[in-house]
């Protein structure tokens, strides 16, 4: 079948589209455990783009669960095609010119890697949000925590599934030490010299 598949050239390129905007497009990849922040931050650093004249996308687990990916179950191999998925998606989006958050536990670094690879080095960044998992838990706003410490939920990262430690993350923060208003500014700092256009 792929030897049947044939990529089209379009007059309209990412670099056109990406003209357009004023911008360069890029992603922005969240990680850690759930409850650490990730999507609160990621939320409050598009909107400071969004206000910068910007063009962005945010993608956020649940929201994924329910669409694209609501036949995958929790389980390693259907974890990774999550985040594969998530990926190719992101690098649609940035093939229009945006710039996209992603805010996913994507607990597997090898599945970080490989949504690096699909959408290139200089066009990813990698935001660990390494906020301890016992702040993670105290916050536990959909009582996933408990449910897992119960027996209730498994493959539950941090309890009873892995989490990897990214190994060189761009940018890491602990949200139990700064406050939302400088990690923002710290993250957007971080990235507004790869979206400028030169």
């Amino acid at each position: 079948m792929e030897k049947n598949i044939f990529t089209h050239q379009f007059n309209v390129d990412r670099d056109k589209r990406s003209s357009l905007k004023n911008h360069a497009p890029l992603l922005i990849w969240f990680t850690g455990l759930s409850g650490s922040g990730k999507s609160t931050v990621a939320n409050a650093v598009e909107q400071t783009l969004f206000n910068k004249g910007i063009h962005t996308y945010l993608l956020d687990g649940d929201n994924v669960r329910k669409g694209i990916c609501s036949n995958l179950s929790f389980s390693t191999e259907d974890r990774s095609e999550n985040i594969r998925r998530i990926g190719e998606v992101a690098n649609l989006m940035l093939d229009a010119g945006l710039v996209v958050l992603a805010s996913f536990v994507s607990p597997y670094r090898e599945d970080r890697e490989n949504v690096k690879a699909i959408v290139g080095n200089t066009n990813f960044v990698e935001v660990f949000v390494n906020t301890p998992i016992e702040e993670c838990e105290r916050r536990d706003v959909k009582g996933l925590y408990k449910m897992a410490r119960k027996g209730e939920i498994t493959n539950f990262t941090g309890v009873n599934a892995p989490y990897e430690l990214p190994l060189s993350a761009d940018i890491e923060i602990d949200t139990t030490q700064l406050d939302l208003e400088t990690i923002v500014v710290l993250i957007v700092k971080n990235i507004l010299g790869k979206i400028e256009r030169k």
